[in-house]
């Protein structure tokens, strides 16, 4: 092996011993003999076990980071959504360790280890942010707070997947897709325009012109859509 193959093979092997012992009951030593080294070659690459780590968790945000796509208001609304869910939940399930360690308090770790976790999950946060803001702009999300929107969300999956990796039979992936979706439909995520209101009722943006059955002015969706058209 040359030494990017050899890094690549310390790196699965880590991730394989995390998965299956978690960060604190990993050892080097499982580590160099699942991808079959010495151990001195591990430290030509990583100067210790929180490093792999770090390198680890590294790639997995940047896998979520290309696991989110922008939506298309113009095409299939609902697929789009479900497809951005589906990948996000598909890379916090293939890395069951190090999503639980990056989601989690990470109880026990040193200082500097828990700093540069805490920074990981800012990230996070703020790639969500961004991806709600965009569809705030598109008028495919509720206007609101997108920082609180993205701590709803997150705590939302978190909950999910660590309740899926406690369960003796994980929940199939379709399921937790569904569920999510279902509950942002009915929260921030906004795919059907608002009903008008019907002649001679009053409505919240009709105002006193709806009671006496003028038209209700358009709804801002609509406007962003009209203007954006022109």
């Amino acid at each position: 092996m040359n030494k990017s193959e050899r890094r690549q093979a310390l790196l699965r092997a880590a991730r394989t011993v995390f998965s299956e012992k978690g960060y604190h009951e990993a050892k080097v030593d499982d580590i160099v003999a699942l991808a079959k080294v010495a151990k001195g070659t591990f430290y030509l690459y990583f100067p210790d076990k929180r490093s792999i780590f770090g390198e680890l968790v590294r790639g997995l945000f940047s896998r979520l980071g290309g696991a989110i796509l922008r939506v298309d208001p113009s095409a299939d609304v609902e697929a789009q959504v479900k497809h951005n869910i589906r990948a996000i939940v598909a890379v916090l399930l293939d890395d069951p360790a190090l999503t639980s360690i990056l989601l989690s308090h990470a109880a026990g770790l040193d200082p500097a280890f828990v700093k540069e976790l805490r920074a990981f999950r800012q990230e996070v946060k703020l790639l969500l942010e961004r991806s709600l803001s965009d569809g705030q702009r598109l008028g495919i999300i509720e206007p609101g707070d997108t920082e609180l929107y993205a701590t709803f969300t997150i705590g939302a999956l978190k909950e999910v997947l660590f309740e899926n990796a406690l369960e003796e039979q994980a929940r199939p992936r379709e399921r937790i897709v569904t569920a999510l979706y279902d509950l942002l439909r009915r929260g921030y995520l906004r795919m059907d325009p608002a009903p008008a209101p019907r002649r001679g009722e009053a409505s919240l943006e009709g105002g006193e012109g709806a009671e006496r059955g003028e038209p209700a002015p358009a709804p801002a969706r609509g406007r962003r859509a009209r203007a954006k058209a022109d």
